[in-house]
């Protein structure tokens, strides 16, 4: 898994020099909105999206997962945000949430385990803003769990929706790790 050893390697560089891990919003010398990222990385445990360039972190988001955050996603309707590697591979800016980009799930060993387990596995993965006003399901959800509200996607804050689309191109791995 070469997008996670490239993190891992980071944040030990910084373990070992006293640097700040991550800050909230991006460095202005490596914002994406003037810096491409060539990967994206979501740790679920801390709840973070990393943008990378090169191996290097060059911002970070919170984000908030599905309903039932921990594991891999089985089967649709069980409120899990997958894990493995996928690619970024469409943007909709006319989304039900401000905006969406598209994450490939399933893949085979998905649609496999999903078959294992009795259901579909599901589709329409996405990284995305949050839900208009109208959304009142989602708006619901969010005040009852703030960090864990989504159908199994992973939603950002709608201002950093805005640099991730900025930075991430279509077909841009993403990697999701417990």
């Amino acid at each position: 898994m070469p997008i996670l050893l490239a993190a891992f390697l980071v944040l030990a560089a910084a373990l070992t020099t006293g640097a700040p891990l991550v800050a909230s919003q991006p460095a202005a010398a490596a914002s994406p909105a003037t810096e491409k990222a060539d990967s994206v990385l979501v740790v679920k445990s801390e709840r973070r999206l990393y943008l990378l360039r090169d191996g290097a972190v060059i911002a970070t988001y919170r984000v908030s997962l599905g309903q039932n955050p921990l594991g891999h996603k089985f089967f649709q309707g069980d409120g899990r945000t997958p894990e493995g590697v996928y690619r970024l591979d469409g943007k909709n800016d006319h989304s039900r949430f401000y905006r969406s980009i598209k994450i490939s799930y399933p893949n085979p060993a998905d649609r496999q385990r999903a078959r294992k387990y009795g259901g579909p596995p599901g589709g329409d993965i996405m990284l995305h803003g949050q839900p208009s006003t109208d959304n009142v399901s989602a708006l619901k959800r969010i005040a009852q769990s703030p960090t864990s509200w989504t159908d199994g996607c992973i939603a950002v804050e709608n201002w950093a929706m805005d640099e991730i689309w900025a930075a991430v191109d279509n077909g841009t791995p993403i990697e999701i790790v417990p």
